[in-house]
């Protein structure tokens, strides 16, 4: 198939809206940090910087998507488990991969950017001038 007619491309494609609501970053991360089964506030503590209304929002997303099981834990403190399932544990390896990327890379990335933001702040400084 000619990538340029790939039906991904077309804004009714329902892949478009797979890939939004499985590659943001919060689910992403989420899904690496459930590499075994964990509660809801051990997630919290794994992801500096989430809060608790954004990791809400983004279980029941993977919830709904098939990607994550929610369990209610009966015992001396009532709790929730979270773990992947199948389709959630298909991701490991292309999430994972994406990773070792960004990690290889994450120097380059930021030289890049330091570049890009300094010649930016030249062009700016010159429509300033004029």
């Amino acid at each position: 198939m000619n990538p340029d007619h790939d039906p991904i491309y077309r804004a009714d494609c329902p892949s478009r809206a797979i890939l939004d609501q499985i590659a943001d970053k919060w689910s992403m991360l989420v899904l690496m940090v459930l590499h075994e089964p964990r509660r809801f506030n051990a997630i919290k503590r794994r992801l500096d910087g989430i809060t608790q209304r954004v990791l809400t929002q983004t279980l029941r997303k993977l919830e709904r998507n098939g990607m994550v099981t929610r369990t209610v834990i009966d015992g001396k403190t009532l709790g929730v488990e979270y773990a992947l399932t199948p389709l959630g544990q298909s991701l490991k390896l292309p999430f994972n991969a994406l990773y070792d990327w960004t990690v290889e890379n994450m120097d380059t990335i930021q030289v890049c950017q330091s570049h890009y933001d300094q010649s930016d702040d030249v062009i700016r400084k010159a429509s300033n001038q004029t």
